[in-house]
């Protein structure tokens, strides 16, 4: 169950790929409507197969300047199949995602400077309680307009901008 493999899709999904990450949204009716599908699949910046092939995570992330922040961050969003969601899978493929979108953001003169994580799972309000998640180096933030907690990461050697 908790055997992954972890696919790259920044700017190089394939049109197979696309179409398999839309039906896994429209399966597990994470998203509205085929159109929001179609819509999202841009930003996907990674996603997970199971042992059988199958999807079974996706991240995503879009350019975003908060009003909070001030700064340019990547808004990121994760949807982990229901039967995932007690494995390791939404952490690893955050870990991962992080790493890739540092490398991208480092190679194209820092468009963005960090991550932003808007925590809707209520699962986060019983672990990860820590002001600094261990490992992946994401710092509590405080809530957002809608009330949920928000977290944060910045680039390494990224600087703000003025």
């Amino acid at each position: 169950m908790g055997q992954f493999s972890y696919h790259p899709a920044w700017g190089q999904a394939t049109s197979e790929d696309q179409q398999d990450i839309i039906d896994f949204w429209l399966t597990e009716k994470a998203l509205p409507s085929a159109q929001a599908a179609q819509n999202r699949v841009a930003q996907v910046v990674m996603f997970a197969r199971n042992q059988d092939g199958g999807v079974s995570g996706v991240c995503t992330a879009t350019p975003q300047n908060p009003h909070q922040l001030g700064q340019p961050v990547y808004f990121y969003r994760s949807f982990i199949a229901r039967e995932y969601r007690q494995t390791l899978l939404v952490f690893r493929m955050l870990k991962k995602a992080t790493a890739l979108l540092e490398t991208d953001a480092r190679e194209h003169d820092w468009p963005c400077i960090g991550i932003l994580l808007e925590l809707e799972n209520e699962r986060f309000n019983q672990r990860g309680r820590m002001p600094v998640w261990p490992g992946i180096d994401f710092v509590y933030l405080g809530k957002s307009p809608r009330g949920l907690e928000c977290r944060v990461h910045w680039f390494r050697d990224a600087r703000l901008k003025s």
